[in-house]
């Protein structure tokens, strides 16, 4: 088993360095930056004053240098805490990006636990009962939630509660909280208010591992080990659970993975139509006006989440089947 995590480990880095080379070349791909762009407003408003202040910014950060000499001074500075400077914002893009993440990692967290506390059950309910009506009704609502952006489905009940109830559904505090220090009180709110956003991002993964786990307990159940397990005279409860369960799991171990930045980047257009304080409106933003150390940051987050997340989904498949050990 170590010999295994250490041959993972030894992945990542590499893998991390390459992404993030890749995702900084993508980012400079259009013509000018942020820089040139607002150097050349201020000029036409008259305002020449900036200008020096910009070009300091524009040779501390190497703007003026190649791309490839661009990236080496970001990364070795990212590695060190210094994720750059966000220009659209005038200030450091570390402390916008720590302002939102704790929230957005919460928010992450809490969609794919309900996901995976709703989508299991349902499925092997579904799997165990084929045809029944509740195999049915649980098909058409995994149909229409696989189709509904989550986006819609956030504009539909923001509409529907604000004029059935009179309540808003903006944001993830009341505000009187908003930009309170944190305390029980202040995170007492966000449960209040978080749970409607965790189950609009939800429902698109839920649905999609509804349908995963009903065709794998499916395929499963009909396997030669099954039957045997059920002839021996077996429980029905212990042949799903311990046998059946272990075994069509693995696939949506492999898929818990990838889930996380998954969630972080669809829950952008969510995050837009409620208001909420996550990173997905900023890197937005970001990627909007090319303020390119910000949007960088955010990419690198979002691959240090997939590559972490898919090396801790290794760990959990070398756990639950240690044939995959050795393969």
């Amino acid at each position: 088993m170590s010999e295994f995590i250490l041959k993972r480990l030894f992945h990542l880095i590499p893998t991390i360095i390459l992404i993030s080379l890749v995702s900084f070349v993508i980012i400079n791909l259009p013509p000018g930056d942020y820089l040139t762009a607002r150097i050349t407003e201020l000029e036409l408003q008259g305002d020449t004053s900036a200008r020096e202040h910009l070009e300091r910014l524009r040779t501390h950060y190497g703007l003026d240098q190649p791309i490839f000499v661009q990236y080496w001074l970001w990364a070795t500075r990212f590695v060190q805490g210094d994720f750059g400077f966000s220009f659209e914002y005038n200030q450091p893009a570390r402390e916008l990006i720590m302002d939102r993440l704790l929230l957005t990692m919460i928010l992450s967290v809490g969609t794919l636990f309900f996901t995976w506390i709703v989508a299991i059950p349902i499925g092997i309910i579904s799997a165990t009962h084929p045809r029944s009506l509740f195999d049915r009704i649980a098909t058409l609502f995994s149909f229409v939630g696989m189709a509904t952006p989550g986006f819609l489905l956030a504009l539909v009940l923001l509409v529907f509660v604000l004029y059935a109830f009179d309540v808003s559904l903006m944001g993830l505090f009341s505000p009187e909280f908003r930009n309170a220090p944190w305390s029980v009180a202040r995170v007492l709110d966000l449960l209040k208010h978080i749970w409607l956003p965790i189950m609009i991002i939800g429902v698109q993964g839920m649905a999609g591992l509804v349908r995963i786990m009903r065709a794998n307990m499916l395929d499963i159940l009909g396997q030669q080990y099954i039957t045997t397990a059920r002839s021996k005279g077996l429980q029905t409860r212990i042949v799903i659970y311990k046998h059946a369960l272990r075994v069509a799991i693995n696939p949506l171990i492999s898929i818990a993975g990838m889930s996380l930045p998954q969630i972080i980047g669809g829950e952008m257009l969510t995050s837009i139509v409620l208001n909420l304080p996550t990173t997905g409106p900023l890197f937005y933003r970001a990627l909007m006006v090319q303020d390119m150390y910000l949007a960088g940051s955010f990419l690198m987050f979002l691959v240090v989440f997939l590559v972490v997340g898919n090396f801790l989904a290794d760990l959990a498949l070398a756990w639950t089947d240690p044939r995959i050990r050795y393969n």
